[in-house]
């Protein structure tokens, strides 16, 4: 097995060409198949992340085009490693964890079969229907554990694919029947353990360039990253697949032979990214290939933060340059920027000014017309 050495800035370059946050904008349905996953996430001191990342990709792109991925039959609803939009596409590929929850008596939320078959009468009488549709059936404290009976199963039921999500309504998940949903052209049908595998490797190499195995079969079941790491060896063997050692780096990557052949150049531009994009979700990938320890502090209590509360990383090119913690006022229509903190041996002098038309372009699209910066 021919293993191929990299030098570090190719190995970080090919990273952010893979992300598309180089070269042409993309339509919103190139990057949501592209990517594989967008994370929704319901923070908003800023806009939300789901439409931060194709923001990132797409500086035309607003919140309506979501919707109309949606609407149109594009996209989904369902997990990835956490609650995402999904190419619809790639389905089928839901189908394995969808088989999963079926098969599991506990879970986040639990099995209450009669409930479940109530509410699923409800739908099929009277169409789609929110949690809010449904009547308390028992009293309780309000909380993420005192969930009504019925959103709990509502919920159950989504995780198992026996209900779909057709659409939002404000921020609310309005639930269907699969068959109201998933387009009959659609492939529904279940994907082997190996077809499974190779689709989890060729889409976690198509969008993040290079990954490890353990990147690849992140957050799967044992006998998922055995059948990983099985596929992967027998598509390097033929020569689908690279073997890839980077510069400085112990842990083995693998990246697509042809993504290896031509790595693009990566220009001076700026993002300011979302923490969820999906460039930063591995952080332990950042430290080893960026030298960027990055987390998310809105969970810190505030006395310990370093950063801020929701502090955004900026990316120049293919390196990481700075941390910038803003929120969006929308009342007053102003991008109120409350720290930035600079990466070391950063040119501040030659960056700020492009920062700062990097911020307007991001206020606007946070429906603000100003920048206003409170850094203390």
């Amino acid at each position: 097995m021919k293993t191929i050495k990299l030098p570090l800035k190719s190995a970080q370059r090919l990273m952010v060409a893979s992300q598309k946050l180089t070269g042409p904008a993309l339509d919103p349905v190139q990057i949501i198949e592209h990517l594989g996953y967008v994370q929704i996430d319901t923070i908003s001191v800023v806009e939300r992340a789901h439409h931060h990342v194709f923001w990132s990709r797409n500086p035309k792109y607003s919140p309506t085009d979501l919707d109309n991925l949606i609407e149109s039959r594009d996209a989904f609803e369902y997990w990835s490693h956490a609650a995402s939009y999904l190419p619809m596409k790639d389905y089928r590929y839901s189908l394995p964890l969808k088989k999963e929850f079926q098969k599991r008596e506990a879970s986040w939320y639990p099995k209450d079969l009669k409930m479940m078959k109530q509410v699923l009468t409800r739908i099929r009488k009277e169409g789609p229907l929110r949690s809010k549709d449904f009547e308390m059936t028992k009293k309780g404290k309000s909380g993420w554990w005192d969930w009504k009976p019925a959103k709990k199963a509502l919920e159950r039921l989504f995780l198992e694919g026996k209900l779909e999500i057709t659409r939002r309504e404000g921020f609310q998940k309005v639930y269907d029947l699969p068959e109201n949903v998933i387009p009959g052209s659609v492939d529904t049908t279940l994907p082997s353990e190996t077809d499974y595998a190779r689709f989890l490797i060729q889409r976690t190499l198509q969008h993040h360039g290079l990954a490890s195995v353990s990147e690849i079969a992140y957050m799967r079941k044992a006998q998922t990253k055995k059948t990983v790491l099985t596929t992967l060896n027998e598509m390097v063997a033929a020569g689908e697949i690279s073997q890839v050692a980077v510069e400085g780096v112990d842990e083995p990557y693998f990246a697509l032979r042809q993504a290896l052949e031509n790595i693009p150049r990566v220009g001076p531009k700026i993002h300011i990214l979302s923490p969820f994009d999906n460039l930063i979700i591995q952080r332990n990938k950042l430290i080893t290939l960026f030298d960027f320890d990055y987390k998310i502090e809105c969970y810190v209590p505030a006395p310990k933060r370093k950063y801020g509360y929701f502090s955004l990383p900026v990316l120049q090119g293919s390196r990481f340059v700075a941390r910038i913690d803003c929120k969006a006022d929308r009342s007053k229509h102003k991008l109120i920027v409350q720290s930035i903190h600079y990466e070391k041996n950063v040119d501040q002098s030659l960056l700020q000014k492009k920062m700062k038309s990097k911020l307007l372009a991001f206020a606007k699209f946070n429906g603000c017309n100003a920048v206003e910066f409170n850094v203390k």
